[in-house]
C-alpha cells in the first residue's frame, strides 16, 4: 500500500538520442515522430511459438520410430528370440509405434534436443539420441513382455530396433538441420546485439562473417554507454527508447546479449522489452547462467549441459534464453483467491469501512468515496477507489505527487492515510479485476509515462496485475521513497511470482497493520 507521492523526486531528465543513430541510419531507421509526453502502455506480450522448430525434428522421431518398429515382423525367424508368428504379428509391432514416438518425444524435449541451435549437428547429438532411445525400447519391450509373453522382444530384436531408429533419426536430424542452414543463409534475420560495445562488436562481426547463423545485426546497444562515444560501421543505440524504436521499425526477431542481463538494470530492462516484442533471445559468451530476469537459460547444470547447452557463435559460447513457464492454473487459481479473499475481507470489513465513511462524511463534508485513474496490466487505465482524505471543495491532482502535510487534510483524513485505511474501497476494484491483492501498485498516467522515461524497468512493472500491496511496500517503499527501488522490487517478484510468496507478502501486510494498530502510531 503506498501513498500518492512528492514531485517525483527521483525522476531525471532523460539524455539525448546517440548521435551514431542520427548520422547512420542504414539499418536502424530514425524515429517517425517526436516523442508525446503521454502514459505509454506497457506492451502486450506477443504469442510465440515455444520451439518454432520442434516440429521437423517431431516428424523425424516418429517417421523413425515408425520405419523401426515395421521392421520387427521381418526379423521373426521362429526362434525364441523373435516375434510370435500369425494374423495378428504384422499388427502387434506397429502398435508400438506411437508409445515409442511418444516417450522419445517426452525425454528429447526434456533434454532441449528440440530446441533451436546456432550450430546444430547430429553427429554430436548421437550419444543423447542413443542412450534415450535404448530406455524407451527398453521400456516398450518390457511392457510387452508383460502383457503379452508370446510375443516378447528378444536381444536381437531390441538391439536392431535401436539402431536402426538412432540411425534415422541422426540421418533425418542431418537432413533438416542442412535445409535450414540454406534457409538462414537465403532469409537472414535482423537481430540486435546488446551488450558493452567492445564485446558486442566481436559477436557482430562473427554474425556478419558466418552467414549460416541466418542472423544479420543491423544495430548495437549499449545501455550505459555515452552518446558521443557511439560510433561505428553498425548505429548503436544507447537508450531505452531508441532500442524500442529500433526493434519495432527493423522488424528485430533476433537479440544477443553479450553478457548475463541482469549484470545491471538497464540491460535487464532491454531484456524484457525485447522479449514481449516477440525476439528470440541468445546469451552470447557467458556460462553459468541459469536464472535471468523471468527467463532461464537452456543449459542449466549436470546431464542438460550436453548436447543443448553445447552452441556458440564462431566460438563464443552461447545459450537460448527461454521464458519461464506461464503457469496459467496458478494464475487462474491466484484470480479465483484474490476474489475470494477480497469478497471475504469486504464482508469481514464491512463495518470499519461505514464507520470511515461516517467519519469521513462528518469531517470534510459529502463526497465519501475518491476515484481516480490509474495504470494497469498491460497499461490498461482502470478507475481506482479509495476514501477521500481531502476535503470536498477541491481534489487531489493527478500530476501532483504527494498529498503528505496538505492544510486541506482533515485530522480523519490524515489517520485514514497513515493507517491505510483509505484503501479499503480497494477490494471492491480486486472484485471487479481491475486488481490483484498483491502487485506492484499502480500510479497515475502523468507519472507512468515521467518514471518509464527515467527508469529502466518501470514499464516493465505492468507484467503483472497491480495489486493492493507488494513486495516494495512490505519492505518500507511507501510514499515518497525511491522509484527506482520500487520498480527493482516489483520486477523482482514479477520474476520469482509464486502462490507462496503472495500468502507470504499478505501475512507480512496484516501483521505490519496490527503492529501499527497496536502502537497506536
Amino acid at each position: 500500500m503506498t501513498m500518492e507521492s512528492a514531485h517525483a523526486p527521483h525522476a531525471g531528465r532523460k539524455g539525448a538520442a546517440p548521435t551514431a543513430l542520427r548520422r547512420s541510419a542504414t539499418s536502424i531507421h530514425p524515429p517517425r515522430r517526436p516523442r508525446a509526453e503521454r502514459a505509454r502502455p506497457a506492451v502486450r506480450r506477443r504469442r510465440t511459438r515455444r520451439h518454432p522448430g520442434a516440429a521437423p525434428l517431431l516428424a523425424v522421431d516418429v517417421l523413425a520410430a515408425l520405419a523401426a518398429t515395421a521392421v520387427l515382423p521381418a526379423l521373426a525367424g521362429g526362434g525364441a528370440d523373435t516375434l510370435a508368428a500369425g494374423p495378428a504379428a504384422a499388427a502387434d509391432p506397429l502398435v508400438l509405434a506411437g508409445p515409442v514416438a511418444a516417450g522419445l518425444a517426452v525425454l528429447h524435449a526434456r533434454a532441449g534436443l528440440y530446441r533451436p541451435r546456432l550450430a546444430p549437428s547430429a553427429l554430436f547429438e548421437l550419444p543423447a539420441l542413443l542412450g534415450r532411445s535404448a530406455v524407451v525400447w527398453c521400456a516398450a519391450a518390457a511392457a510387452v513382455a508383460a502383457a503379452a509373453p508370446r510375443h516378447a522382444l528378444g536381444w536381437a530384436a531390441l538391439a536392431t530396433a535401436v539402431c536402426l531408429q538412432v540411425v534415422l533419426t541422426c540421418a533425418g536430424r542431418g537432413f533438416v538441420n542442412q535445409l535450414r542452414r540454406r534457409a538462414a543463409v537465403r532469409h537472414p534475420r535482423s537481430t540486435l546485439v546488446v551488450g558493452p560495445l567492445p564485446g558486442a562488436r566481436q559477436v557482430a562481426a562473427a554474425l556478419q562473417g558466418r552467414q549460416e547463423y541466418g542472423l544479420r545485426p543491423v544495430g548495437l546497444a549499449d545501455p550505459g554507454l555515452d552518446p558521443e562515444a557511439a560510433t561505428g560501421p553498425l548505429p548503436v543505440l544507447t537508450s531505452h527508447e531508441d532500442v524500442r524504436r529500433a526493434v519495432i521499425q527493423n522488424a528485430v526477431r533476433v537479440a544477443v546479449f553479450t553478457r548475463p542481463p541482469e549484470a545491471d538494470e538497464r540491460t535487464a530492462a532491454l531484456l524484457r522489452l525485447c522479449h514481449d516484442h516477440g525476439c528470440r533471445l541468445w546469451l552470447a559468451d557467458a556460462a553459468g547462467t541459469a536464472r535471468i530476469t523471468g527467463l532461464r537459460a537452456s543449459r542449466t547444470s549436470g546431464a542438460a549441459d550436453g548436447p543443448a547447452g553445447a552452441d556458440h557463435v564462431w566460438g563464443y559460447a552461447a545459450q537460448l534464453l527461454l521464458p519461464r513457464p506461464a503457469r496459467p492454473v496458478e494464475r487462474a487459481v491466484k484470480r479465483l483467491m484474490d476474489g475470494l479473499l477480497a469478497l471475504a475481507a469486504l464482508a469481514l470489513a464491512a463495518p470499519l469501512m461505514a464507520l470511515c465513511a461516517a467519519a469521513v462524511r462528518l469531517a470534510d463534508g459529502p463526497g465519501v468515496i475518491f476515484r481516480q485513474e490509474r495504470v494497469g496490466l498491460y497499461g490498461r487505465p482502470f478507475t481506482l477507489l479509495k476514501f477521500r482524505t481531502l476535503r470536498a471543495d477541491e481534489h487531489e491532482s493527478a500530476t501532483r505527487w504527494t498529498v503528505a502535510g496538505d492544510r486541506r487534510m482533515s485530522r480523519v483524513g490524515s489517520f485514514l492515510r497513515k493507517s491505510s485505511l483509505d484503501e479499503l474501497p480497494q477490494l471492491w476494484n480486486v472484485v471487479r479485476g481491475d486488481m490483484s491483492l498483491v502487485g506492484p501498485r499502480p500510479e497515475r498516467p502523468f507519472f507512468v509515462a515521467k518514471f518509464a522515461d527515467v527508469h529502466p524497468g518501470y514499464e516493465a512493472r505492468h507484467r503483472m496485475p497491480v495489486g493492493i500491496t507488494g513486495l516494495a511496500q512490505i519492505n518500507g517503499l511507501r510514499g515518497d521513497t525511491s522509484i527506482e527501488d520500487r520498480a527493482r522490487f516489483d520486477n523482482h517478484y514479477i520474476d520469482t511470482w509464486s502462490l507462496w510468496q503472495d500468502l507470504w507478502i499478505l501475512a507480512r501486510t496484516a501483521a505490519s497493520f496490527f503492529r501499527f494498530r497496536l502502537g497506536g502510531s
